[in-house]
């Protein structure tokens, strides 16, 4: 695989959010972020997605919204706006 990773001015990853990444791309969870809802971020950490996790893009919806990712053992579906509240680092292709 191919890093396709952005970095910033010092020379380190800048974190994006899981619903930037194209199928196919894999990264590592840095953190879960909500503004206002904790039970979305208690939810996406329920269903795997923790700091450290790896997680593949593996397709999308025609209209781009659902996305299928795999998590962990298995794979779960999530919504554009859940999948920017989960920010990853370590991108490859």
């Amino acid at each position: 695989m191919k890093a396709v990773e952005e970095t910033d001015e010092t020379g380190t990853t800048a974190p994006r959010s899981l619903a930037e990444l194209a199928p196919g791309a894999r990264a590592a969870v840095t953190e879960v972020v909500a503004d206002g809802a904790p039970a979305v971020v208690r939810r996406l950490h329920d269903l795997g997605f923790t700091p450290g996790a790896v997680v593949e893009v593996v397709r999308r919806a025609p209209l781009r919204d659902p996305v299928l990712y795999r998590v962990k053992d298995y794979e779960v579906c999530l919504r554009r706006t859940e999948a920017a509240c989960v920010r990853v680092t370590g991108v490859e292709r």
